[in-house]
């Protein structure tokens, strides 16, 4: 049996490998998919993202990284799943995946959801969690795997380890402002 596992994954965190190693072990096949959104800017392009998974995810033979933009059930129809897997870290994350879930089988009945609950370790851990940190000059290295926190630090400051703490001339900063600062 296939498994979708989509998202935008930008960046993976150990939170979603956590969820793809679950999911290799559940399924026969187990395509990620990164969501192709024109509608935001990401912090790395498609084909950074697809890299970054892809190396994290070497260590598993039944796995595929790909990208895809539309409905994810209609990708999934495309490449013959029937199954749409989708990580669950809080109660609020559930009331929103079982609408979509809903949603998803109205358009698709043949293909199920299948919620995993992340570990209890990495229940707080989202990319935009990582991004935050890492836009303040925190360190990632516990957050995402070692080779993407390599990527976040060259991107946000241009060298592989951050500062103890951000600068005014810190490029991410200043291209997203916190609700403080702009007060």
């Amino acid at each position: 049996m296939i498994a979708i596992y989509p998202g935008s994954f930008d960046p993976i965190t150990l939170g979603h490998l956590d969820v793809m190693e679950r999911g290799c072990q559940l399924f026969e096949r187990m395509i990620v998919a990164v969501l192709r959104n024109p509608g935001k800017t990401p912090f790395f392009t498609v084909a950074q993202r697809l890299d970054q998974i892809r190396l994290a995810t070497q260590h598993l033979s039944n796995i595929e990284v790909d990208s895809f933009d539309g409905l994810t059930v209609n990708y999934a129809k495309l490449r013959q799943a029937k199954v749409i897997i989708r990580g669950l870290r809080v109660v609020s994350d559930f009331e929103k995946e079982l609408q979509m879930a809903h949603t998803n089988k109205t358009l698709a009945p043949e293909i199920e959801t299948v919620f995993l609950a992340t570990s209890t370790e990495r229940g707080f851990l989202s990319s935009s969690v990582v991004k935050e940190i890492a836009r303040f000059g925190g360190s990632v290295d516990h957050l995402v795997p070692k080779h993407v926190a390599l990527d976040i630090y060259t991107k946000c400051y241009g060298k592989t380890q951050p500062d103890s703490a951000p600068t005014a001339t810190n490029p991410i900063t200043q291209m997203s402002p916190s609700v403080e600062q702009q007060a």
